[in-house]
């Protein structure tokens, strides 16, 4: 175990170190694969160098920006919550998310009755704008009432879900989801009207 290393040894290590030395016969297989026209591509270009000046800084930071928007457009769009943004990161906000995405809420139709009311009170008619005006009152008070019952039923289940979690801003990012018509927002809905959310 701790005897010295025979002269056979010593003679069979030196004889690899000139082999290596010596480098690899032309004729003799390399022990690999070629890689492929892509693979050697895909490398090269893993092995970034450092830019030479602030141009080419400036113009790497913007590739890598434009790249990393792309993803995050794409997760927005598929619900993959690794590349979404900070603020819809999280399960806790998965849930508001799907919460907000299974109920009918009068503020996503806010849009297209602002537009008919608007519509309304262009109308030379006094009935038609008297019309416009009441239907302004209506929607409001609708929207404010669904709203205080659906932050009032998000944050109890909130609540007995996630106990131990920050639930600071879920009441927030829930009303601007339900402002929102719901083919417009992102993170799309993963889940259908009537389902449980998850």
């Amino acid at each position: 175990m701790f005897r010295s290393r025979s002269k056979e040894d010593q003679a069979r290590s030196a004889d690899a170190e000139r082999e290596e030395s010596r480098g690899r016969d032309p004729q003799a297989p390399k022990g690999r694969p070629t890689p492929k026209r892509s693979e050697a591509e895909a490398l090269r270009r893993a092995v970034v160098k450092p830019p030479t000046n602030r141009r080419e800084a400036s113009k790497r930071a913007r590739e890598q920006r434009r790249t990393a928007m792309s993803k995050q457009r794409e997760a927005l769009l598929s619900g993959d919550e690794r590349h979404l943004p900070a603020r819809d990161r999280g399960r806790v906000r998965r849930f508001v998310r799907d919460f907000v995405d299974t109920k009918w809420h009068v503020a996503e139709y806010f849009l297209p009755i602002a537009v008919l009311i608007l519509v309304l009170s262009m109308l030379p008619s006094l009935a038609a704008r008297n019309i416009a005006l009441l239907m302004w009152l209506a929607v409001i008070v609708m929207i404010v009432f669904d709203s205080v019952l659906m932050t009032r039923r998000l944050k109890k289940q909130l609540r007995a879900r996630f106990p131990d979690e920050n639930l600071r801003g879920t009441t927030a990012y829930a009303l601007m989801r339900t402002m929102q018509m719901r083919r417009m927002r992102l993170p799309r809905p993963q889940i259908k009207r009537g389902e449980e959310p998850r």
